[in-house]
């Protein structure tokens, strides 16, 4: 079988949790940050429960599925109830598990709501952790594209091998670290950068890696590290790329956001698939964004992810003006 995009993540069981009784306090630690706190010793009233699966692999690899991409995922599962519940929702979504079952629990995150209706989350690793690169079968490795989603641990180190694996075999990779691996700096993720065709992070996840007085500054340093191509996304402000000799710059819609999680996959894997489809860079950036407005209006990382015809409509219907220069 040889796919379209092969995604390399973590998996997860997500109970989205709300309540009525958030409360914010200014300081901790000496610094002006906000904090969800509750109190102790009471019993909480939950509004509203909700499960769903995540994980950045699963979560992408929905995204490419639904975008009529072949796709498999390859991350570590645990023999367990929770396992299952994953590898039906990939079946159900038309991805092959290309995977390992361990004997680890699979993933599990408590995602706490917010007034800001950001979140917090309780996130228990478990197999995720744990991939082992001698575990998997290369030879059900047959791709065009690896997404590589954050990891850590072994199976950070089995990320890094991939990267030399793909560069060998003519695999194209992107790459979507998160702040607990940039915030190693630039040498820990060299090895992977280095093989990485394109690299989609926001803007505080690029500071951590290189230093720059402007945003382009950033882009410049950071595809003179290997990337042809990379993606700085700035929350409500903007979303910039720059393939070595032009930036495109779009701004996102002033909407109501339900719940945050999974945004950042949806745009990714949307801007990643529609790269994939040969369209240019302003396309792939009108995509990600309508496809992560589409999640952040809903609960749930998969939940609201966009099929291509949907994903195309909108495309027509919506204004949408990247800026070139």
């Amino acid at each position: 079988m040889r796919y379209d995009i092969i995604t390399v993540g973590s998996s997860t069981i997500d109970v989205f949790v709300s309540t009525d009784s958030e409360i914010f306090s200014k300081k901790s630690n000496h610094k002006l940050t906000k904090m969800l706190a509750y109190p102790l010793g009471t019993k909480l009233l939950i509004k509203e429960l909700n499960f769903t699966t995540g994980g950045g692999g699963t979560n992408t690899a929905v995204a490419f599925s639904r975008l009529n991409n072949k796709t498999a995922y390859l991350g570590k599962i645990g023999n367990d109830e929770n396992g299952t519940l994953i590898k039906k929702q990939l079946k159900k979504e038309k991805i092959d598990f290309v995977g390992v079952t361990g004997k680890e629990n699979s993933g599990y995150s408590i995602i706490l709501d917010s007034k800001a209706h950001d979140r917090t989350i309780l996130t228990h690793k478990g197999a995720n952790n744990n991939l082992k690169f001698n575990e998997i079968n290369l030879k059900k490795l047959k791709t065009k594209w690896f997404y590589f989603s954050s990891m850590v641990d072994t199976s950070f180190k089995t990320l890094e091998k991939l990267s030399v694996h793909a560069k060998k075999n003519n695999i194209k990779v992107a790459f979507n670290p998160s702040s607990y691996l940039t915030r190693k700096g630039i040498n820990y993720l060299k090895k992977i950068i280095k093989n990485t065709n394109i690299l989609i992070l926001n803007k505080e996840e690029a500071s951590d890696l290189v230093k720059g007085k402007t945003v382009e500054e950033l882009l410049k340093k950071l595809t003179a590290k290997g990337p042809e191509i990379v993606v700085i996304t700035h929350g409500k402000h903007y979303v910039i790329a720059f393939d070595t000799k032009n930036y495109h710059k779009i701004k996102p819609h002033n909407i109501k956001i339900i719940e945050s999680t999974g945004a950042g996959d949806a745009f990714a894997s949307s801007f990643i698939s529609t790269l994939i489809k040969n369209k240019d860079i302003p396309t792939a950036l009108k995509t990600g964004l309508i496809n992560a407005e589409s999640v952040i209006t809903h609960h749930g990382a998969k939940n609201k992810l966009l099929k291509r015809n949907e994903l195309n409509k909108l495309l027509n219907k919506k204004r949408l003006t990247v800026k070139t220069y």
